[in-house]
């Protein structure tokens, strides 16, 4: 197992980590509703020290290495959650702290309220990455890169899609396993997955040609990335855990990496990602549409011949 640096901490981490969800409800990140009632949950000065206070309990510990906000939040400044968080390490809770899922343009501006305001900056990035999914590479792991984060990437196997159960002409079990929680992303009827089954086929292909299997690959692409520091691999059982592993030691080729960029093209994402975060310019329609009054638009006399 290779180590890196986490940007820039001087923290040495594994090329891969073990995730924590199989493991409960609870884990260490801010931002998501933790319990019934208001002000439990988001980015603000209010909850976070809390919901810190609360993990260092769960956890029996003093303090947390690297404390991620999980997603943005669009009711809280950026040099507000920046500000409580640099406390925090400046208190000894926490060591370092980042961000998930961050958009690069979130990522730039947490940055810019850092450096004016004279604060800590995000030190880590963890967004999905994987063979179905590269739409990181077009900007968040350039500005990642280019801002000295480390980058923790999350659902190496496109949320079991790359694990060579589900494939393209084989009948799946929509009331078990993953495809039970969603089977959304999983019934082959819906023309959405098509391109899923497609690229998959694509890519078991090429893991057979290589000598691996299909999880190994996809294990083994997200390192190979520059901008990348560790992948956080979920295994629900030893079995699942060692055939991963098996991943740990496989080195692409650039002609190996050629192929996969045939079949996913740099940039793109074969579906959309899974629990990525939506601004609000996108999801609230307030935010789209100026008023009717004020649109300057001349209705059509539906009166007239």
């Amino acid at each position: 197992m290779s180590y890196r640096i986490l940007g820039g901490t001087g923290i040495e981490v594994s090329s891969y980590c073990l995730g924590t969800m199989m493991f409960g409800s609870a884990g260490t990140k801010v931002h998501f509703p933790m319990g019934a009632g208001r002000n439990r949950s988001g980015n603000s000065r209010r909850w976070i020290t809390r919901a810190v206070e609360e993990s260092l309990g769960r956890l029996r510990t003093d303090w947390i290495d690297l404390y991620q906000v999980h997603r943005p939040d669009p009711g809280t400044d950026i040099e507000e959650t920046l500000s409580v968080l640099t406390g925090l390490v400046q208190a000894g809770k926490i060591r370092a702290f980042g961000c998930s899922t961050f958009p690069a343009e979130r990522i730039v501006a947490a940055a810019w309220a850092a450096e004016r305001h004279g604060l800590m900056r995000l030190r880590s990035e963890q967004p999905p990455y994987s063979l179905l999914l590269r739409g990181i590479e077009y900007s968040v792991l350039p500005t990642c890169r280019g801002l000295g984060m480390g980058v923790l990437t999350w659902s190496p196997l496109a949320w079991g899609f790359l694990s060579g159960r589900y494939r393209k002409g084989r009948p799946v079990d929509l009331s078990s396993g993953r495809p039970a929680l969603a089977p959304e992303r999983f019934d082959p009827a819906l023309a959405r997955n098509a391109a899923k089954y497609d690229a998959v086929e694509r890519l078991a292909a090429l893991a057979g040609e290589v000598g691996c299997t299909l999880p190994q690959l996809a294990m083994a692409f997200p390192v190979a990335h520059p901008a990348v520091t560790s992948v956080i691999i979920g295994p629900r059982t030893m079995d699942q855990l060692r055939d991963t592993l098996g991943g740990a030691d496989l080195t692409l080729t650039d002609e190996i990496l050629d192929r996969i960029d045939q079949i996913v093209p740099p940039g793109t994402n074969v579906y959309h990602p899974d629990g990525f975060w939506s601004p609000p310019a996108l999801t609230d329609v307030l935010q789209r549409r100026r008023p009717l009054a004020s649109r300057g638009a001349v209705l059509p006399d539906r009166g007239a011949a």
